[in-house]
């Protein structure tokens, strides 16, 4: 017998050697909001069919967890996958990225034309998979046997990225007679996944998921036009330099091509900066205030840097303004539904001070710019003056850059905004995309720690708090932007796992942020590591590393 803490209803009993975790959740009587999914054994993910054998503590979790969720994500692909498979087994299904309130799927090898009629076909064929309740069932194999496999089935990215794992065992996931492999765990059978819809989505699919924490509803379509043109642009870019997905930059780096990659990718980089200081100086006429605006750990900072250098090579004098100097002074900031002071709400600025600031100076009038005291939380003044010259730009950084009431006073024409973000990155193959958030994490993950002395758990308990500010203070206004910059690199993800994964290691087991070290330890295991030696001081990825020639 081994003894079983149940956190959801704070019980405690004793089991059987081998009792699966669906039998104690039935046993314990746990009743979620929404059906059991998973569970979280001594925090750490696990399948319902999971049996224990040592004592344990569990939290059982739903689709409102934030790792439920993804859960029924990776679940409803297969269910995807297997639909169209059955449709025209030929098809190869890309889950591409989230865009719009969905995921973006590509069909390719097939001359199947995703009008409404082959929509509704697809879809029907998924509720009947979800209908008929199939199992999913995951089995450890031999690697070899594994690769074999899915070079039988023509799934040639994941055989691949196997040849490149170097573990003797892997596991893969059947459906019925389908196979495949997903980066986590899934739901017990198909029958778990009530909700979903699919829509035509430019020349693809928008597999659509419920809400997290409304689970009986769909997000409303946004149409995000400049996003997508981001991700074709990216996938192109992919397919010429011919790593798609993880296993192809592992084989390059395995050649000795990632030297190769990070010049390619920096020039790249560079290039894009360069191009859009010129579409600024073809409003020369026009624009004098520049407004980046970005998530936590875009890199928008250095990209304003580099950005400011490649105006002044082009005769522009430019001047940079902290929206952290118009914190408006802290006993008069909002605060949010914990009570706690909400320093990311717009609110918390002097928007009325700022754009006061920003008229008077394309006046050509002299201002004295305020200083804010981030200990005492007040703002001052040290005589600091700023007048602009005739070529002068003004570039102003910031997470609420792109919100309209930030500078409600300036006349639309002056302005010029820019969205800068990971916007993109590898994916692991081609049913297994990485979120972008995992991508910003990781680099905010090596900065903090590095700069602030922060551990990995430190990070992680923000993390949310970071992300709940950046649904409300710059996703909803990202397609405002005249220009999106996508700040990542192909090959960075293989160059932070080196930093990455001593400070994950150091999460203790007995904290709830313990399961997403583990997710994101493995997320960088299917990376070979690349060294920095190459990366260019001027790189947006130094920001993190360390080693910028910019002063921040």
């Amino acid at each position: 017998m081994v003894e079983i803490i149940c956190t959801n209803c704070d019980s405690i009993k004793h089991y059987p050697i081998g009792t699966q975790l669906s039998e104690i959740a039935t046993d314990m009587q746990v009743c979620l909001k929404q059906p059991i999914l998973a569970a979280l054994v001594n925090n750490k993910l696990k399948e319902l069919n999971y049996q224990v054998f040592k004592p344990k503590t569990i939290q059982f979790i739903d689709i409102t967890h934030h790792i439920g969720i993804r859960v029924y994500i990776r679940s409803l692909a297969f269910v995807l996958f297997k639909a169209i498979k059955d449709i025209h087994p030929s098809a190869e299904l890309s889950i591409e990225h989230a865009v719009s309130k969905g995921w973006f799927c590509d069909i390719t090898n097939t001359h199947l034309v995703l009008d409404s009629n082959m929509i509704a076909l697809i879809k029907k064929r998924m509720q009947e998979i979800i209908d008929a309740d199939v199992p999913f069932i995951r089995k450890e194999i031999l690697t070899v046997e594994a690769i074999r496999l899915f070079e039988e089935c023509g799934l040639y990215d994941k055989s691949l990225l196997f040849k490149t794992r170097n573990q003797l065992y892997s596991s893969i996931y059947y459906c019925d007679d389908t196979i495949n492999y997903f980066y986590g765990f899934l739901v017990p059978s198909t029958g778990f996944l009530k909700k979903f819809n699919i829509l035509p989505y430019f020349n693809g699919i928008l597999l659509q998921v419920p809400k997290q924490k409304h689970p009986e509803e769909i997000d409303e379509i946004i149409i995000q036009n400049k996003m997508f043109k981001i991700f074709r642009e990216h996938k192109k870019w992919c397919e010429i330099l011919e790593v798609p997905y993880v296993g192809s930059l592992n084989k390059a780096v395995s050649e000795k091509k990632d030297n190769e990659f990070i010049k390619i990718s920096e020039a790249l980089h560079e290039k894009k900066i360069a191009k859009i200081a010129d579409n600024i100086f073809k409003r020369r006429n026009e624009a004098r205030l520049i407004l980046v605006s970005g998530p936590s750990s875009s890199g928008k900072t250095t990209f304003s840097m580099r950005l400011s250098v490649q105006l002044r090579v082009i005769g522009y004098k430019t001047v940079q303004i902290s929206l952290d100097n118009y914190f408006i002074n802290r006993e008069f900031t909002p605060k949010d539904e914990n009570g706690d002071y909400d320093f990311e709400c717009i609110e918390a600025l002097d928007i009325e001070h700022f754009n006061s600031d920003l008229l008077a100076l394309m006046a050509g009038e002299e201002v004295e710019i305020p200083k804010y005291d981030f200990i005492t939380g007040k703002r001052y003044f040290d005589k600091t003056i700023l007048k602009l010259s005739k070529n002068s730009i003004i570039i102003v950084e910031g997470i609420h850059g792109l919100n309209p009431k930030l500078t409600h006073l300036i006349e639309e024409r002056l302005k010029y905004r820019i969205f800068v973000s990971a916007l993109t990155q590898l994916a692991i193959d081609k049913q297994n995309p990485i979120p972008t958030t995992d991508n910003r994490l990781i680099r905010r993950i090596v900065r903090d720690y590095r700069t602030r002395g922060y551990s990995a758990l430190d990070t992680l308990k923000r993390w949310e708090s970071v992300r709940k500010g950046e649904e409300q203070n710059i996703f909803p206004f990202q397609e405002n932007a005249d220009i999106m910059f996508n700040s990542a690199l192909l090959y960075e993800l293989g160059v932070l796992k080196t930093f990455a994964e001593p400070i994950l290691r150091a999460v203790p087991e007995n904290v709830t942020e313990y399961a997403e070290a583990v997710r994101l330890l493995k997320f960088i295991s299917y990376f070979f590591p690349i060294s920095e030696r190459e990366i260019p001081p001027t790189s947006i990825l130094r920001e993190f590393l360390g080693g910028s020639s910019f002063i921040y």
